[in-house]
């Protein structure tokens, strides 16, 4: 695997799970009400739960993507 192929791979994967993390974002506040009633349905959780729940995800998912691909992409980019 060359530099360049690696560098390439975490932009469009950082791209990628932006994208992914925006929608998530839009499917809560779009939907939120719908998504809450769906999940209250299958699991016993209260709204504060449910809110407490999807802010943490979004943020270590956000931190997942900062660490594992747009830093080394970054650093590629810096290296080479």
């Amino acid at each position: 695997m060359t530099l360049e192929l690696l560098r390439n791979a975490l932009g469009w994967c950082t791209v990628i799970n932006f994208g992914v993390l925006i929608l998530w974002l839009l499917y809560l506040t779009l939907a939120r009400d719908w998504t809450y009633r769906l999940h209250r349905r299958w699991f016993k959780i209260s709204e504060e739960a449910f809110n407490g729940i999807h802010y943490g995800g979004m943020g270590l998912f956000k931190i997942g993507v900062w660490l594992f691909n747009l830093v080394p992409y970054l650093a590629l980019r810096i290296v080479g």
